[in-house]
C-alpha cells in the first residue's frame, strides 16, 4: 500500500511540526479573522476582496489542464474500453438517484417547515434591479443548449474558457485516439503522465496560499453583506441548513454505511477541503486537491477523472436541496398557492435545470431564475428576498456538494471493482499529517514507486 511505501516515509518525516502549521488550522483562522474584521471594519473587509479572487482565479487557470491529463492518463492506459462507458454510466444512474433524493427532501422539509408563510411580501415594494443580471443569464438556460455546450466549438477555446464538461469530452476523445494507438502511443502517455505530476506540484504551491485566499473571501462577505442580513430572513436560512445536515448524515451517511465506511470519517479526511470551500465558497477552488484525494484513498484513476468533473455539473446535492426550498419558499412568502401536481412539476423542471448549475459562487441563484420563469407560477421576481443571504446559503451548497461528489468517486469505484478498500480503511483511519495538508505531493510519489521509477523527491 502507498502509506507504507519508503517514499511517503520519508516525506512524512520532513513534514512534521507543530500544530499552527498544519492547513486547517490556518484556514479556519483565516476564516475567523476574515468574519471579525468583516464585522467590526465593513469598508476593510470589502476591500480584501482581491484576495479571494486571486486564489480562486490561481485554482481555476489548473482545472482544465488536471482534468485533461488525469482523464487521458486514466482511459489511454486502460485495456478494457468498455470500462469507461460502465463507469459513465455508473456515475449517472448514481448522480440521478442520488440528486432526485435531494430534490424530494428539500420538498419535504419547506413544506413541513413553512418558512415563507406568514410573510406576506408585496412585490410592489421590492427593489428588483439587483437581480437584472441573473434574469437575463436564466433566459439562455434551456436543456438542447446546455447538451450543445459540451461540445467545444474549438479546442483551445474549451481550454481558454475553463469550461469543465467541454474538457473532459475533449479528453475521453483524445483518450480513446491514443489509446487506439497502441504501442506507438506510449511515448505520449508517459510524457502526459509526467506533466500531469507537474501540475499536481503546482496546485501543491498554491495551496500554501489557501489561508490567504479564505481570509480575503471571509472578509468580503460580511463585510459587504453584513451578519444583520442573515437576521431577516435566519427562518429559512435555518430550514435550509438543518435540510443540509439531515441530507447528509442521514442519505449519504447511509450510503457510505453500505460501502463498508463512516461519512464522519470520511468528512474528517477531507476537513481541508471543506474549509478552503467553508472560505472561498466556491467547490471548484479545491477540484485538483479532491482528485488527488480520492485517488489517495484507493479509486482507480480511471475512475476519479471521469467522476469528480462529472459531479461538479450532475451530482451538485446540496445546490438541488437549495433549488427545491428556495423555489417553495418564494411561493410561500409570495403566498402563492401551489398543489401538489405543481410542486412535483417543479422537481422535474429542477432535475433537467440543476445539471447546468457548476460548482461555482452564484451559478446556483442563475439555475433558480431559469427554473421560476419555467414553472410561470412564482414570480421570478421575488428572487430579490433572496439575494442578500445568498451569497450566506452558498457555503452549505458547496460543503454539501464537495461531500457529495467524494463519496459519489468512492461508490462508483466500489461498484466497478475500482477501489483498493485496504487502502480505503487505512488513510480513514490513519492519515499522515503529509497525506492531510499535501495530498498532490502523496499522489505524486506514490505514483513513481508504484510505476517502479525515480527515487523518492526529498523535501
Amino acid at each position: 500500500m502507498a502509506t507504507a511505501t519508503p517514499t511517503t516515509a520519508v516525506l512524512e518525516s520532513h513534514h512534521k511540526g507543530r500544530w499552527y502549521q498544519h492547513l486547517y488550522v490556518q484556514v479556519l483562522t483565516a476564516i475567523v479573522i476574515g468574519v471579525l474584521l468583516g464585522h467590526f471594519y465593513p469598508s476593510v473587509g470589502e476591500a480584501m476582496k482581491p484576495l479571494g479572487d486571486a486564489f480562486i482565479k490561481m485554482i481555476k487557470m489548473l482545472i482544465a489542464p488536471i482534468i485533461f491529463f488525469t482523464v487521458v492518463h486514466g482511459i489511454a492506459s486502460m485495456k478494457d474500453m468498455k470500462k469507461v462507458g460502465r463507469v459513465g454510466l455508473k456515475a449517472l444512474i448514481y448522480f440521478e438517484v442520488v440528486t432526485t433524493l435531494a430534490l424530494v427532501i428539500g420538498l419535504l422539509v419547506v413544506n413541513l417547515w413553512q418558512p415563507g408563510v406568514g410573510m406576506n411580501v408585496n412585490l410592489s415594494t421590492v427593489d428588483t434591479s439587483a437581480i437584472a443580471t441573473y434574469t437575463t443569464k436564466a433566459k439562455d438556460q434551456s436543456t438542447i443548449g446546455f447538451l450543445l455546450d459540451i461540445i467545444p466549438s474549438t479546442v483551445v477555446g474549451a481550454f481558454a474558457t475553463g469550461e469543465i464538461l467541454q474538457v473532459l469530452f475533449f479528453a475521453i476523445l483524445f483518450a480513446f485516439g491514443l489509446q487506439a494507438l497502441g504501442e506507438r502511443g506510449e511515448s505520449v502517455l508517459r510524457l502526459i503522465d509526467v506533466v500531469s505530476h507537474i501540475f499536481f506540484r503546482i496546485v501543491g504551491l498554491i495551496m500554501k496560499l489557501a489561508p490567504i485566499g479564505a481570509f480575503g473571501a471571509m472578509a468580503f462577505t460580511i463585510g459587504k453583506y453584513g451578519v444583520g442580513t442573515l437576521v431577516s430572513l435566519g427562518n429559512f436560512m435555518l430550514a435550509f441548513y438543518t435540510t443540509c445536515l439531515l441530507f447528509i448524515f442521514l442519505v449519504l451517511g447511509g450510503i457510505a454505511a453500505l460501502c463498508g465506511f463512516s461519512i464522519l470519517k470520511f468528512i474528517r479526511y477531507i476537513k481541508e477541503e471543506l474549509l478552503i470551500v467553508l472560505g472561498t465558497s466556491s467547490s471548484e477552488s479545491v477540484l485538483p486537491r479532491m482528485i488527488a484525494k480520492m485517488e489517495n484513498l484507493g479509486c482507480e484513476t480511471s475512475v476519479v477523472g471521469l467522476v469528480i468533473p462529472t459531479g461538479y455539473s450532475f451530482n451538485l446535492d446540496g445546490t438541488c436541496i437549495y433549488l427545491t426550498m428556495a423555489a417553495i419558499f418564494l411561493a410561500q412568502a409570495t403566498n402563492t398557492d401551489l398543489t401538489l401536481s405543481q410542486e412535483l412539476g417543479i422537481i422535474a423542471i429542477l432535475l433537467l435545470t440543476s445539471k447546468g448549475a457548476a460548482g461555482v459562487t452564484g451559478s446556483g441563484f442563475i439555475v433558480l431564475a431559469a427554473t421560476l420563469a419555467s414553472v410561470g407560477t412564482i414570480p421570478v421576481a421575488s428572487i430579490a428576498l433572496i439575494l442578500g443571504i445568498d451569497r450566506f446559503m452558498s457555503e452549505a451548497r458547496a460543503l454539501t456538494n464537495l461531500i457529495g461528489n467524494g463519496l459519489a468517486t468512492v461508490v462508483v469505484a466500489k461498484w466497478e471493482g475500482a477501489l483498493d478498500e485496504d487502502r480505503l480503511h487505512q488513510r480513514l483511519n490513519r492519515e499522515t499529517d503529509l497525506e492531510a495538508d499535501e495530498p498532490e505531493t502523496v499522489k505524486v510519489e506514490d505514483d513513481v514507486v508504484e510505476a517502479g521509477g525515480a527515487q523518492p523527491i526529498r523535501v
